[in-house]
């Protein structure tokens, strides 16, 4: 069904959108330095927010990527278009709803998480909040119309697609930062104009008939609740998996604001620099759920099975030349563009080293792997396994390695991997036993 081209085609794309996102996100760090350390934690800690928030609909965006690949899979476009409207309908409306309560619970949300922050530092979280909160609509549908195009296997719409938003982004983060000397939200106002225009361009796109997945007119999507339920089967678990996922890095977070400003802005960098290291995982885990989904919608579980395996041979390839290269260049990386304390520079050092190894060796069977499953339906597995180890290893063994033994920021790093490595043997036992395939039956 995929010939090497055809996945070629599909997965550089994908890379290149992560690598924007996540040089962006680097960008971002960098211009914010420049008012202080305060302003890189207050940006650093609402980002951790956000993502439980946007993850909610994301979620629900790769739901109905699975549906759309799989009705694609099995010849059923009509069927497909239907559930890229139902896709849309229920994202949007989640995302008002969540975008609502942030602007209007913001303190109260900050305060609740991270308890009495520094007068700076929570003055810094809440600008920055308030201003990102109004791009949730925005961001879901761009991410929706983003899932359904990979559906379909072509990855350079959403691709290019980004690279204008990234493009506004920087270039706002530019004239606000350092122009006009604006702090977080000279960070906040190009993110929300970038949402804006992308999701723009997205709904204008998607709106194409010569598209196999299409939206006929964007103002006339009824409500169908059986499809709707397809997509909420798939993405409820995956939201509520990376929500509480998401849950267990804000308590984890809020363990490592009690560590101090330099562990926090060390957490910050460190975790950016993270970001970049995972980014060939995380596009070839998007290409699974069309690769799979595809499969498993034409009922080919041999090609399923084939092409998860090539796909993770070429994360681990990949990943492994990326993590060394990290490791060879990190000092020239980090003093060139931070301007750190000794104590702040000595942390992020540590957490590069570490991470650059264990993501290597672990990240791609913990978080790649899975997509295959959730592509072929089982997602009550993926998501139990997740939240089970979250809390028992990422969480419990955070405070216990953290706080009681006194590794501090270290510690809780050293509890993220072994939550990965308990994942990855058990997503690699489900997929070689084959027990998947009983739940990829679509109807």
């Amino acid at each position: 069904m995929f010939s090497k081209k055809r996945l070629t085609k599909l997965i550089v794309p994908l890379i290149i959108e992560q690598l924007l996102a996540v040089t962006v996100g680097m960008a971002d760090t960098i211009m914010v330095a420049k008012a202080g350390e305060s302003a890189v934690s207050g940006v650093s800690l609402v980002d951790t927010l956000n993502i439980l928030l946007i993850n909610i609909f994301s979620a629900l965006a790769t739901g109905g990527a699975v549906v759309a690949a799989q009705y694609l899979g099995g010849k059923e476009k009509e069927k497909a278009c239907k559930s890229a409207g139902q896709l849309l309908l229920s994202t949007g409306a989640i995302s008002l709803l969540i975008m609502l309560i942030s602007l209007f619970c913001n303190g109260l949300i900050l305060r609740l998480i991270y308890g009495n922050l520094e007068p700076e530092l929570m003055n810094n979280a809440k600008i920055y909040f308030y201003i990102t909160a109004v791009s949730f609509p925005f961001l879901a549908i761009y991410n929706s119309c983003a899932a359904l195009f990979r559906a379909m296997g072509n990855s350079k719409v959403s691709m290019y697609v980004s690279l204008i938003m990234n493009a506004i982004n920087v270039t706002g983060n530019a004239i606000l930062i350092i122009g006009l000397h604006m702090g977080v939200a000279g960070v906040a106002y190009p993110t929300l104009l970038s949402r804006i225009v992308a999701a723009v361009i997205m709904l204008a796109l998607i709106s194409k008939k010569h598209h196999p997945i299409h939206i006929d007119n964007i103002f006339r999507i009824g409500v169908d609740w059986s499809m709707i339920r397809r997509i909420l089967n798939i993405g409820v678990p995956n939201g509520l998996e990376n929500s509480i996922f998401q849950v267990g890095k804000i308590l984890v977070q809020g363990l490592i604001a009690s560590f101090g400003l330099a562990s926090i802005t060390a957490n910050a960098i460190a975790g950016t620099i993270a970001n970049l290291e995972v980014i060939p995982g995380s596009a070839i885990g998007l290409a699974m759920i069309t690769v799979v989904g595809q499969c498993v919608g034409a009922n080919d579980y041999k090609q399923a099975k084939k092409y998860t395996i090539k796909l993770m041979k070429v994360t681990y390839i990949i990943m492994i030349l990326l993590n060394i290269t990290v490791l060879i260049f990190k000092d020239p990386i980090i003093l060139s563009f931070y301007d750190l304390s000794p104590e702040t520079l000595s942390k992020t050092m540590q957490l590069i080293i570490f991470h650059s190894i264990a993501c290597a060796l672990i990240w791609p069977a913990s978080f790649t792997l899975p997509n295959a499953l959730r592509a072929a339906n089982d997602v009550k597995f993926t998501m139990i396994t997740s939240i089970i180890s979250m809390w028992v290893w990422r969480i419990a063994l955070s405070f216990i390695l953290g706080k009681t033994l006194q590794l501090g920021v270290l510690g809780v790093w050293i509890a993220m991997s072994i939550d990965w490595l308990f994942r990855s043997i058990c997503f690699i036992v489900r997929f070689i036993r084959g027990k998947w395939k009983q739940y990829s039956f679509i109807g």
